[in-house]
């Protein structure tokens, strides 16, 4: 997937979850990733965030520690 596509579809699905409290939406987003994204794009994912996560929202990158 294109880098490009994968910040936007984490940062939707984080700004979903936005309005709940800062744990939940965490929380809400870890399990969409877990639930929805296929084993290469997790791991693009975590390739993304160790390379420093320019552009993803605060609640995807602590959802992708929660992944971990």
């Amino acid at each position: 997937m294109e880098v490009h596509n994968m910040i936007h579809m984490a940062n939707q699905i984080a700004m979903n979850y936005a309005a709940y409290p800062r744990d939940e939406a965490i929380q809400l987003t870890t399990k969409h990733l877990k639930d929805f994204w296929e084993p290469r794009m997790l791991r693009q994912f975590h390739a993304y965030v160790a390379g420093g996560g320019s552009g993803l929202h605060e609640i995807a990158i602590e959802a992708e520690k929660r992944l971990k």
